[in-house]
């Protein structure tokens, strides 16, 4: 199916940056918070929506678009 045909979920810069952190450079929840200069619950919070966009992607077939704001 073409990438215009498909439904689109918007991950922001910063959740790219959460997952990337956790599961490309394997920090943990405090390193990776730091990194973000951010608290470790912020930092789970967005770390926790970007697993909900792209499980959404990966499940539901639709293309992934990186934005600059949320």
């Amino acid at each position: 199916m073409p990438t215009i045909d498909l439904e689109v979920v918007e991950l922001a810069l910063e959740e790219i940056e959460a997952y990337r952190l956790r599961h490309i450079d394997n920090l943990e929840q405090r390193e990776a918070a730091v990194k973000m200069r951010t608290s470790t619950s912020t930092y789970q919070r967005v770390l926790n929506s970007a697993y909900g966009k792209i499980a959404d992607a990966l499940v539901n077939g639709k293309a992934i678009k990186i934005i600059k704001h949320t």
